[in-house]
């Protein structure tokens, strides 16, 4: 049973594992100059986590995945099994109750499983959160509204 938790600092080390080798699969979709950037970018991030919280899942007292949104990233062992869905569904709910009218994130065509996922969530494109990385490359933007508009009244 995967259970999601709060990250604890002892966990550092374990989230930057399991982040590059979930990411590792794109080394070879990336040129190597990009790819060594977002490499170091990923480093980079993790070094410094605040303001934002983290959370984790952990598996059998092993930590399997963490979202960032950002960095949302599932152990190569432990995909498949709900993990991604479970750590974004925590985003979403915390999201919600810290009273966020939205939650947005990037991702990129070669990342198309993750893709399907945020769609099946009901994140949809937002162009204009588009990030174009290099020629060719392009982060693309998804939002996912967390209130719900506020009812038109009716004439009387």
């Amino acid at each position: 049973m995967t259970a999601i938790r709060d990250a604890h600092p002892g966990d550092r080390s374990a989230i930057l594992a399991v982040t590059l080798a979930a990411y590792e699969q794109y080394a070879a979709a990336l040129p190597p100059p990009l790819w060594a950037k977002y490499r170091q970018n990923i480093q980079a991030t993790l070094g410094d986590v605040r303001p934002a919280a983290q959370i984790v899942a952990e598996e059998g007292g092993a930590l399997v995945g963490w979202p960032e949104v950002r960095l949302l990233a599932v152990a190569p062992a432990a995909r498949g099994k709900g993990v991604a869905r479970r750590l974004m569904e925590e985003c979403i709910q915390r999201a919600r109750a810290a009273g966020s009218p939205a939650l947005t994130l990037h991702t990129a065509d070669i990342m198309a499983v993750a893709m399907r996922l945020y769609e099946h969530m009901g994140f949809t494109r937002a162009p204009e959160l588009d990030i174009r990385l290099a020629p060719g490359i392009l982060a693309k933007g998804y939002r996912l509204p967390l209130t719900l508009p506020s009812p038109q009244r009716g004439e009387g």
